[in-house]
Parts: C-alpha cells; structure tokens; sequence
C-alpha cells in the first residue's frame, strides 16, 4: 500500500493521526500518545501499522493543515464545540461522538456500565439511605442480571417500593439523571478508580428473570396483591423454566443441543413431571435413558444449585427465541406460535 496526495481526501481521522506521530521524534510522539487513552492507542496504533509508503506530499499537506489550524486564532476557547471541531480534524466520525457523549454524559453509558463492577450488597446499603426513586432509576439504567441481586439484598418492603416505582417512572428529566450521574461517580466509580429499555414492564421481567426463585416468588406476590394489572404484564414478558411446555418439540430439540447435560440433568431434579416428559420426549431413547439414569443417581442437591441450573437453561432458550431459532407462547396461548 502507498499513499499519495490524491489520496489525502479519503484518509480516516485516525489515519492522520498516525502520519503526523510518524512525523515526529520517537521521543515527541511517545508524549503524545501517553496523553491518549488506551482505546485511542488501539485506534491509532492499528491504522500506524497499515499505512505503507507515505510520499512526502501527503505528509508536508497534512503537516501544513494541522500548523494552519494551530496558528489560525491568537485566542482560544475551551468550549465543548471547539473541542468537537479540533477532534473532527484527527478522528473518525464515530470516535469523535464516543468521546463528546462520553464528555457530555446526558445518558450515563460509561457511568451505567461501570456500576457492573460494583458489588451488589454495596448497592443495596447505599440505596438503604436513598429515596426509592433514586433507587428505581439506577435499577432502571443497569443490566437486570446486576439489578436483581442488587434487588435481593434489599428489605421486601424496600424493594417492593423500588419495583412500583419502576413502573411508573417514566422519562427522566436530563438534570437530574446528571446529578445522579455525579453523585454515583463519585461515591463508587471515582473512588474504586447497556441501554435503558424504554418499556418499564419489559425491563422489569428481565430483572424477574434474573431472580432466584424465592425472591421472584415473594416479590412477584407482592406485586399480586398490590399492583394485580403490573404483575400480569410482566407475567406475560416473562420466560421461565417452566414455559419451557410451551416450546413445540422441533423448538426443544433445538434447546437441548445448547444445553449441557449435567445442567439439563441438575434442573430437572424436582421439576414438575409434565416438564421432564416434554424434554424428554424429545430426546432418543437412549439420551432420555442416561438422563433418568442419571436423575436416580443425583441424590440430595441444594435447591439453590437447582435453580443456577434452571437458570442456565432459561438463558439459552431466551438467546435461541431472541435469534428467532425457537418460538414460544407464554402463559399457554398457543395461537402465538409461528410455525
């Protein structure tokens, strides 16, 4: 590959960022790239390494459009605009709206993502001082796996507060996601150094789904008793192991290749018989054999191990229907199969 001046029209931000470090002393462009961050360093480093021959035209044109645009006012303005204009000039389209939203935050996304690593009873003795709304929109924000243990740690009324608000929270104005954005950088990511679902119901089933059975027992209840409308809707989101009756056989048969079978034989201790005959059902003689076999030979096991495997198995039946490998009606309706 070589690059010429006819070329300099369809280089990438990143692939002038690079001319210009090769342009320079080895000692000048080191200091230049411990300023970048290590995405940046990818970024740069990768189109560095497939540039080729560079003619000299295309580096002096780069070189004098780079010292224009230094040279170009006596006065400066830090302002966000002109920080977008000056990295518009370097990066990619792409990369310069990662760095601006990341400098804006209006959504939080590295904010959300980073309270993946924090640990859930943490969360919860946080929240425990918090208002229940505040609660509500960070459960909102974060990854519904996250957002049920965090859930589980909570006292019952508490979280059942959480769960009603949720409900109802609706669009959030931007200053006060912004204040809740600072305040948790700074009590967790500061100091330890996926996108929002638009529908409430629907995040709430997938923050159900990520419960263990008691706590989805108790909280789906209470949800019952007090709110009989909500608790219907998410129902009707929800997959559990037991919709797995619901799934024709060519849909099971399509399961069980991805299931492990020490899981599969772990989440069917204990489960109701019309479960097990389904998925057995759908195996050969001999599978369904080993698989009784092995049942007999379980023993004891903790409910909680039970559950994890169940858990497993509702996993990869919810990835298969997200594929559209597998259809399934929820709560027996059996009119919603595509076949």
């Amino acid at each position: 590959m070589s690059i010429t001046a006819k070329d300099i029209s369809k280089l990438t931000g990143s692939q002038k960022v690079a001319i210009v470090l090769l342009s320079l002393s080895d000692e000048n462009a080191t200091k230049v790239f411990s300023l970048m961050s290590e995405d940046e360093i990818t970024d740069i480093s990768h189109a560095m390494s497939h540039l080729g021959a560079i003619s000299p035209d295309v580096i002096d044109s780069i070189m004098e459009k780079l010292s224009a645009d230094l040279a170009g006012d006596s006065m400066f303005m830090g302002n966000l605009h002109n920080t977008e204009r000056l990295l518009g000039k370097i990066l990619d389209k792409d990369r310069v709206s990662a760095l601006i939203d990341e400098i804006r935050g209006p959504q939080g996304r590295n904010t959300w993502e980073k309270l993946a690593n924090v640990n859930e009873e943490l969360l919860a003795l946080y929240f425990r001082n918090e208002h229940p709304q505040t609660a509500a929109l960070v459960l909102s924000k974060i990854s519904p796996d996250h957002a049920a243990k965090v859930l589980s740690n909570l006292p019952d009324g508490f979280a059942f507060e959480i769960i009603s608000r949720i409900l109802s929270i609706g669009t959030v104005k931007k200053e006060i996601l912004e204040r809740v954005e600072r305040i948790l950088r700074a009590e967790f990511i500061s100091s330890a150094g996926k996108t929002q679902k638009a529908d409430s119901f629907e995040m709430l089933a997938e923050i159900f789904n990520n419960l263990d059975r008691a706590n989805e027992s108790k909280f789906m209840s209470m949800l019952e008793t007090n709110l009989p409308d909500a608790a219907l809707r998410i129902k009707d989101m929800m997959f559990t192991f037991e919709n797995i009756i619901n799934i024709d056989s060519k849909g099971i048969q399509r399961l069980l290749r991805d299931v492990e079978k020490s899981r599969l034989t772990l989440a069917l201790k204990g489960a109701p018989e019309e479960i097990k005959k389904v998925l057995l059902a759908s195996m050969s003689q001999r599978a369904a054999k080993i698989i009784e076999e092995d049942l007999m030979a379980l023993g004891s096991v903790r409910m909680k191990d039970v559950d994890s495997a169940r858990a497993d198995v509702v996993s990869v039946a919810k990835k298969l229907i997200d594929a559209g490998e597998i259809d399934v009606a929820l709560n027996g309706k059996e009119d919603e199969f595509v076949t």
